[in-house]
């Protein structure tokens, strides 16, 4: 959906994607792999805030054929739309799906024993797509090592040569954000082929995939048949260990910009006192302006009195606590009227406000930021963006 001004001057608050960086991204990532490597694009978690279905299709459109969700509902809203691409469900899939997943042609994560036992009770008339998540060493998610002998058994047995189509193999890595921690990294890989090999001798040949973004960059002999990229395809670094290490070599341009507006300005007096708990005191006689996003759309908290924001190009403070459905700006040196745009996250003057200044302000990660966006809010394309932004 595209963004008119009169849709716009609806809105209190809403968030941008911007179509050429989505490109960008996608020809970044598409660059550093094997040309017969799958690139798998992952959606999960309502696109990182980015918007499940406005997202993929989009992201689709650049060329991707694989899409990775977190839940089987995510799956069934993306075969809603209509998109064909092959989508994988990582997270656990009730039996109750099962048939649903044939239908609609989803693979699913099968990680415990009580699950591929359910699957192969279950009458299927067609083959369910699986992808086999093995802990390799994170502990988290998978089968254990000494499991394999237990799954082999069940995927050579009559039912599971009927009832299965094991389209994969997969772990997932506890350190591969950098490269101090290439010797687990390897660990973890040796592990993950050990099951590939057992595989491929009982007469299985499932796609292997083990690096998500990091990873894809430091490791590309890990790059196997595919590598699943998340955050790195919304243009933000997935690690300061990443970004260190490659910000000299490729460019990732952040797909979102996250705005609102200012709804009313007052001037308020030196030595007042503004907001919960009265937290900040004005040191000047001050022009303030109310902005109506909070916690409950998704800004941190722990931005209260610190936070920074894009208002016509100049960079300016919020005052006092973030509340749940407002805060209030300095916009003493800014010059401002009411329903003047405001970026919270990106926009086009400047890099004032980013996923990455806002995570470390607030003690988290910039995948917090923008999964933390309020899916109600809604997600518009840019129209002609005026710069093309990137992480320095």
């Amino acid at each position: 959906m595209k963004l008119t001004e009169i849709e716009k001057s609806k809105l209190r608050t809403w968030v941008e994607l911007d179509r050429k960086a989505i490109k960008a991204n996608y020809r970044t990532f598409k660059s550093l792999i094997n040309k017969d490597t799958i690139l798998m694009a992952v959606v999960k978690s309502n696109a990182y805030g980015h918007g499940l279905v406005p997202f993929s299709k989009e992201v689709v459109k650049t060329g991707i054929n694989f899409l990775g969700v977190d839940s089987f509902q995510e799956a069934l809203d993306l075969r809603k739309v209509g998109i064909k691409a092959r989508i994988m469900v990582f997270g656990y899939v009730s039996p109750f799906f099962f048939r649903q997943a044939v239908s609609k042609n989803i693979s699913i994560t099968i990680s415990g024993i009580e699950n591929l036992k359910a699957m192969l009770k279950i009458s299927l008339n067609k083959k369910i797509k699986i992808h086999l998540k093995v802990d390799t060493g994170l502990g988290r998610q998978g089968f254990l090592m000494n499991d394999m002998s237990k799954v082999l058994k069940l995927l050579k047995s009559k039912k599971g040569v009927k009832n299965i189509e094991l389209e994969g193999i997969y772990s997932h890595l506890a350190k591969g954000e950098d490269l101090a921690g290439r010797e687990y990294t390897m660990l973890q890989a040796k592990r993950l082929n050990k099951w590939y090999e057992k595989l491929i001798e009982i007469g299985y040949k499932p796609i292997r995939h083990l690096c998500a973004t990091s990873s894809t960059a430091f490791f590309p002999e890990l790059h196997y048949d595919m590598v699943r990229v998340g955050i790195g395809m919304y243009g933000l670094w997935s690690s300061k260990e990443m970004k260190l290490a490659f910000e000299k070599k490729i460019k990732l341009h952040p797909v979102l910009s996250w705005k609102t507006i200012i709804t009313e300005i007052k001037k308020i007096k030196k030595g007042s006192k503004i907001g919960y708990d009265l937290t900040e005191t004005l040191k000047r006689d001050s022009v303030l302006g109310v902005v109506p996003v909070g916690y409950w759309h998704g800004y941190p908290r722990l931005l209260s009195n610190k936070g920074v924001f894009n208002v016509n190009g100049k960079k300016t403070k919020l005052i006092g606590r973030v509340s749940m459905d407002m805060i209030t700006l300095d916009l003493t040196d800014v010059k401002a009227k009411v329903l003047d745009e405001v970026a919270i996250l990106g926009g086009d003057y400047g890099h004032y406000a980013e996923a990455d200044i806002m995570a470390q302000d607030s003690d988290t990660i910039n995948y917090e930021i923008t999964t933390r966006i309020n899916p109600v809010i809604k997600r518009f394309y840019r129209i002609n963006p005026q710069i093309k932004r990137f992480i320095k």
